[in-house]
């Protein structure tokens, strides 16, 4: 009985440090500049020549969208990309305090013009006009973000 107790109290112990681990490195916390206002962006797209990456998401509600930031936007990896892009972030939360009510109405419209479809995630890359070049959405269960980052890899000079 006492060795088992021993043993318990190990697997316990180990399964605590590997949890606590496995938190710490989930918690990159990379910092991008992401805009919100596409004219600006495109205005910063004719300047720099990058193409502009859109992210629609539900920042509040969308569990794939949840799920591709920490995935995806999150990464060393994308950090490292982004720079060839100008970024916008159009959010659509169900929640009425994560966006001013000036924000929500431009979002809308923004969705109405570029995700007809109202699909989320979704990410778009359009030119300094505002042109769709090329555009990807959803994301799996199976954390997956191959697609992802192929998408990204065409657009990358």
């Amino acid at each position: 009985m006492m060795i088992r107790t021993v043993y318990m109290k190990k697997i316990f112990l180990i399964i605590v440090l590997l949890s606590t681990g496995y938190s710490f490195s989930q918690e990159t916390n990379i910092k991008l500049d992401w805009l919100t206002n596409l004219e600006k962006a495109q205005k910063i797209s004719k300047k720099t020549g990058k193409p502009i990456l859109v992210y629609f998401t539900g920042s509040d509600w969308c569990a794939p969208c949840k799920m591709l930031k920490e995935d995806f936007f999150y990464t060393k990896e994308f950090e490292e990309k982004a720079s060839n892009f100008v970024l916008v972030m159009i959010d659509k939360p169900r929640r009425i305090d994560i966006i001013s009510e000036k924000q929500m109405k431009y979002n809308d419209n923004i969705i109405a013009k570029y995700n007809k479809q109202k699909t989320f995630p979704k990410i778009l890359i359009l030119n300094e006009k505002g042109r769709l070049l090329d555009e990807i959405d959803g994301y799996n269960y199976l954390h997956d973000t191959t697609l992802h980052f192929s998408f990204i890899n065409k657009y990358i000079k």
